[in-house]
C-alpha cells in the first residue's frame, strides 16, 4: 500500500508500511497562544516569516509541509490559504498538506498547489464527505480520513475501525483508491481520559491489519494539558509506529530523533543507515559549532 505525493519539481515522497516513517511538519498553524507571530505574519502577508518557518521544518526533517491559516484574526481564509501555499511552494521542494475545514478555502488552495497534495482532512460526517471527497477526486489529492462521524468520536477501537471502513467505502464511490486515504484514528489527551491513547493505538493496529491503509496522527494531542509533554509525545510516537503509524503530523525538530529510533527498532531502517546518518550530521554540527 503506497501513497505517493509529489512536489512541484516532481520529486516523490512515498508512504508505505515497509518504508521509513514520513513526517508532516505541523508548524505553519496559528492555533494556540504561542503562535501569535505566525498569525500576525498571515494577516500582514509576511512572506519571509512563513517561508523561513517552512525552510526550518524541511531542515529539521519534515517531508511534507502542513499549512493551516485558521485564526480569529484571519478574515479571508480562502485567499490567505492560497497565498500561504504559493508562498511556501516558492522556497521548498516538498509536497503540501492543505489543512482546512472550509470547502471554499480548500478548493482555492488545491488550484494553486503544485505537485500532488494531501487534504487535511475529511471525516465520516455527511457534510464533510459531500464537501471534501469530490474535491479530492477532482484534483487527484490524497486525503486524511478522521474516524469520527455524525455520532461523534467513537469511544472504542472497534467503532473507529468501523468508521474508517465506511469512510473508505464512500471514498471509493468517488473513484478514490485505498492508497489515496491516510486514516487518522484520532489521538485525544490522556489528561482528559486515561484510556484515550490505548483506544487510538488499538484502532491503529486494527486499521492496519484489516484495511491495510497508511496511518497518520496529530501526535502532540496526546499530552495536551499535562506536564512533561515532550516525554509523553515521544513515547506515544514510538508506540504508535509499532502499531503501524507511518505518516505522523509532528514538530519535526523535536520528534525526528525518536522517530528514527522507532524506525530502526521496527525494521524500517536497513543497517541503521538513516539513524547513523542523522547521528553523524549532529556530530558534525556540534563540532562545527565548537570551532
Amino acid at each position: 500500500m503506497r501513497t505517493v505525493f509529489k512536489s512541484q519539481s516532481g520529486r516523490e515522497v512515498v508512504v508505505a508500511p515497509e518504508l521509513p516513517t514520513v513526517l508532516i511538519g505541523e508548524r505553519i498553524n496559528p492555533s494556540g497562544g504561542a503562535r501569535k507571530r505566525l498569525t500576525r505574519a498571515l494577516v500582514e502577508r509576511n512572506a519571509d516569516y512563513i517561508q523561513q518557518e517552512a525552510i526550518r521544518q524541511i531542515e529539521a526533517g519534515a517531508d511534507l509541509i502542513d499549512i493551516n491559516v485558521q485564526a480569529a484574526d484571519v478574515q479571508d481564509e480562502p485567499e490567505t490559504l492560497a497565498w500561504a501555499v504559493e508562498t511556501v511552494a516558492a522556497v521548498v521542494d516538498a509536497p503540501i498538506s492543505i489543512d482546512t475545514n472550509n470547502p471554499d478555502a480548500l478548493k482555492l488552495a488545491l488550484q494553486v498547489t503544485p505537485g500532488r497534495a494531501l487534504i487535511n482532512s475529511v471525516s465520516g460526517e455527511e457534510r464533510s464527505l459531500n464537501a471534501v471527497l469530490p474535491l479530492a477526486a477532482e484534483y487527484n489529492a490524497a486525503v486524511i480520513g478522521l474516524t469520527l462521524d455524525d455520532n461523534g468520536i467513537p469511544t472504542t477501537a472497534e467503532a473507529r475501525l468501523a468508521v474508517a471502513r465506511a469512510l473508505m467505502e464512500r471514498a471509493a464511490s468517488y473513484g478514490l483508491k485505498p492508497e489515496d486515504i491516510l486514516i487518522d484514528t484520532l489521538t485525544m489527551s490522556v489528561g482528559a481520559d486515561h484510556r484515550a491513547a490505548s483506544v487510538s493505538l488499538n484502532a491503529m493496529r486494527m486499521v492496519r491489519e484489516e484495511l491495510g491503509v497508511n496511518l497518520t496522527a496529530g501526535a502532540s494531542n496526546v499530552s495536551f494539558g499535562l506536564p512533561r509533554r515532550e516525554l509523553i509525545n515521544t513515547v506515544y510516537l514510538a508506540m504508535a509506529i509499532a502499531m503501524g503509524l507511518n505518516c505522523p503530523i509532528v514538530n519535526a525538530a523535536k520528534a525526528r530523533p525518536a522517530i528514527l529510533a522507532a524506525d530502526l527498532l521496527t525494521g524500517r531502517d536497513e543497517y541503521a543507515a538513516r539513524f547513523l546518518q542523522d547521528y553523524r550530521r549532529e556530530q558534525a554540527a556540534a563540532e562545527s559549532g565548537s570551532d
